[in-house]
């Protein structure tokens, strides 16, 4: 037996938090308990738009872009804000990228950014 949401209370959560935290900033190691460690030298933060929660799960639903990247660096993970800048961080997770170099496009697909909450069984 597995512990965790309802479904119904997992979606309703996921919404909640892609609505509350729409600011997504890139970092090249873990972001750390407050979202400021390890922060990329790309520091321009994206609004990220979401499909609404289905099974405990929601993903991106555009493009995340960002061009003319700042330097070169391997984005490792994200950090979720309530703003584009400052603001309060609101948690983290991983992401898969090839290196970029400087003045390089760096794009996260559509459907490819996801938030996800443990559901009980």
């Amino acid at each position: 037996m597995s512990v965790g949401f309802s479904t119904t209370a997992a979606n309703s959560a996921l919404d909640s938090l892609g609505t509350t935290y729409p600011w997504i900033k890139l970092h090249v190691g873990d972001p750390g308990a407050n979202g400021t460690a390890n922060t990329a030298v790309e520091t321009t933060r994206k609004q990220v738009t979401w499909a609404s929660a289905s099974a405990a799960s929601k993903a991106s639903s555009a493009d995340l872009v960002w061009t003319n990247v700042a330097g070169s660096e391997r984005f490792t993970h994200f950090s979720l804000w309530t703003a584009s800048t400052a603001g309060s961080f609101g948690g983290s997770g991983t992401v898969t990228a090839n290196a970029v170099a400087t003045g390089d496009t760096f794009t996260i697909p559509t459907g490819s950014l996801t938030l996800t909450l443990p559901v009980a069984a």
